[in-house]
């Protein structure tokens, strides 16, 4: 089978590494290339098919070896596989790098709740640090006096934004988004699909009714369209016999026959996995468990304004109302009302959060509840959350996109 690698990714894979490989003159090639992109697009595979391609020794990495009980594990283990790949081109003569794969996923900032450890510094600078030095990469606790094999890195991720900074600086890092166009999607999907004699008309059909799916949806649809003969498989031995048919058996492998690969039934399939993604999507049940402040009070008796804590306040009995369609309150300041209405607004969530004095210190913030689109819920919540926590710092957040474009402290311990 002959997987399709789109003429973009492999211009820019094959400068990148090449260039990194050559000795120009009076020019500072950044080591590291960052591809990232949405989740599903085939970014690790490219890169797979374009090492492939050109005869290159690859080293792997993943996010989850990002992080260790042991601090310093991770930064040592970026270096280690860094002169291995060295050592690649010195014994067998060929090009060599160093792919870490998912990197953001296992030293960014994703949200409020991602915790930044000591591993996650030492992993960031040791990149740097290898990205300015890449000739003179060091073990902890020896010294090697011989130039290290300078190693191109590659890394893939979704939202690069989440790095630190200093590490994504064009100096140090080139940056390619992968978005597969029209044209790379269909050959991309005819590649999966190659093997099934599905007619180039059917892919270029095939791809157009689903335009927003990524890549993996299609693989994961070729996948589904033998669900039928393996459910048969399973009833014709039983399901208490299946293990021993499938696992460590004398018996000839399962054969099955050439599914239905016909337009018609393509689509049907990939339009019941869109229906079971939009049902992911919508139910979002993780909400609905952990906003325990949800319903709290909701059209019930509110409290009137008390003593103000600076710029929050503590209440007695009275009736929230709202005005122009806007939730508003009776005990919240006018900006702190005001404030909420403007991020549910603008289409991101909300979040309240709280923290001790002696966690302040160290910026260790607990989420009280996260809210989208309901205002009159987010400032009843945040009513609550005063009430229950006059001891303790409140604020809320806005987040778009898992990015946090706001924060507010509405209320300090007096």
């Amino acid at each position: 089978m002959s997987y399709y690698i789109s003429p973009r990714f492999l211009d820019k894979l094959s400068v990148h590494i090449t260039k990194n490989f050559l000795s120009l003159p009076n020019v500072k090639a950044p080591l590291i290339l960052g591809i990232h992109g949405r989740k599903g697009e085939g970014k690790s595979f490219q890169c797979d098919l374009v090492f492939e391609r050109m005869g290159i020794e690859a080293v792997y990495m993943s996010a989850g070896e990002l992080e260790s009980p042991d601090a310093g594990d991770p930064a040592r283990l970026i270096r280690l596989r860094y002169r291995e790949a060295g050592d690649y081109v010195k014994v067998r003569g060929k090009m060599a790098v160093l792919l870490i794969n998912d990197f953001d996923a296992g030293a960014g900032r994703v949200d409020q709740f991602t915790q930044y450890t000591v591993n996650t510094q030492l992993v960031h600078g040791t990149l740097m640090n290898i990205a300015d030095n890449p000739t003179n990469v060091q073990l902890p606790g020896s010294y090697d006096s011989e130039p290290t094999q300078r190693i191109p890195i590659i890394l893939t991720g979704n939202d690069f934004s989440t790095l630190y900074a200093p590490l994504t600086r064009d100096g140090r890092m080139d940056k390619f988004f992968w978005e597969p166009d029209r044209a790379d999607r269909i050959g991309i999907v005819g590649g999966i699909f190659e093997v099934d004699q599905v007619s180039k008309s059917d892919i270029e059909k095939l791809v157009d009714q689903f335009p927003d799916q990524a890549i993996d949806f299609y693989g994961a649809l070729r996948s589904r369209l033998y669900d039928e003969q393996i459910r048969r498989l399973i009833e014709d031995v039983g399901l208490d016999h299946i293990s021993q048919r499938v696992v460590n058996s004398n018996d000839r492998p399962p054969e099955f026959r050439r599914p239905d690969f016909s337009l018609p039934h393509l689509i049907e399939v990939g339009t019941t996995m869109v229906r079971e993604q939009k049902r992911l999507q919508e139910l979002r049940l993780v909400e609905e468990y952990n906003q325990t402040v949800h319903n709290r009070g909701l059209g019930q008796i509110k409290m009137t304004p008390q003593p103000v804590h600076n710029g929050a306040t503590v209440s007695e009995p009275v009736r929230v109302s709202s005005y122009n369609g806007q939730p508003s309150s009776n005990r919240l300041t006018p900006e702190i009302v005001s404030e909420v209405n403007r991020i549910l607004g603008q289409g991101q969530r909300l979040g309240i959060e709280v923290v001790d004095a002696r966690r302040f210190r160290t910026n260790s913030w607990n989420c009280y509840g996260m809210f989208e689109g309901d205002g009159a819920a987010a400032i009843s919540a945040l009513e609550s959350c005063l009430d229950e926590n006059q001891k303790n710092y409140v604020r809320i957040v806005g987040i778009r996109d898992r990015q946090r474009v706001i924060e507010t402290i509405v209320h300090r311990p007096s």
